[in-house]
C-alpha cells in the first residue's frame, strides 16, 4: 500500500463518517488529481431523495465541474466500499485513471466482486483497480451502522 492511498482513503473515510451522522450509509468518496483533493462525496440517498445520490457519483460529478472537463483520465477516486455497476460505469465514462477501494461488495461490487468494469475488453476504456485500503475501517462503519439499524 502506497502512503498516499491509506492518506487519501483517510479523507474518503471522514466523509463516511459525515454520512452516518447524517443518517446515510457511510460510504465516503475523493477524486485526487495530480496529488491534490479536487472533489469529494458522501452518500445522500436519503436525503437528496435521489438514487444516483452515491458518494463516488457525487465527488466524480463535482470533480468534472470543477476541472471544467469530463474526462478525468489523470484522477483517482477513492471510495470506502467497491463501486456498484452504476458507479464504476460513471468511472468508465469519465475515463479515470483508478479507483483505490476500502472494502468489497459482495452484494453489487462491479470492480472485481461481482462484475469487473474495469477490465473489461469489451468496453472501450480500462482503469487500475487497487483493493483492500483500510478495508477493516471501512467494512467497521457500514457493520456498525447496519447494527445499530437493526438495533433500533
Amino acid at each position: 500500500m502506497q502512503a498516499a492511498d491509506a492518506t487519501f482513503m483517510g479523507l474518503a473515510l471522514e466523509e463516511a463518517r459525515a454520512a452516518a451522522d447524517i443518517g446515510e450509509v457511510p460510504i465516503g468518496a475523493v477524486v485526487v488529481c495530480e496529488g491534490a483533493v479536487v472533489a469529494s462525496g458522501r452518500n445522500r440517498r436519503e436525503i437528496d431523495h435521489d438514487p444516483a445520490g452515491h458518494a463516488e457519483f457525487i465527488a466524480i460529478r463535482e470533480a468534472a465541474r470543477r476541472l471544467k472537463r469530463w474526462r478525468l483520465s489523470d484522477c483517482t477516486v477513492y471510495v470506502t466500499l467497491e463501486p456498484c455497476p452504476m458507479c464504476a460505469g460513471l468511472m468508465h465514462q469519465a475515463r479515470i485513471a483508478r479507483c483505490v477501494y476500502g472494502t468489497v461488495d459482495p452484494k453489487a461490487g462491479a470492480l472485481g466482486t461481482l462484475y469487473d468494469l474495469s477490465s473489461d475488453e469489451r468496453l472501450n476504456h480500462r482503469f487500475d483497480v487497487t483493493s483492500g485500503i483500510r478495508a477493516e475501517e471501512s467494512a467497521a462503519l457500514l457493520k456498525d451502522f447496519f447494527g445499530r439499524l437493526r438495533e433500533g
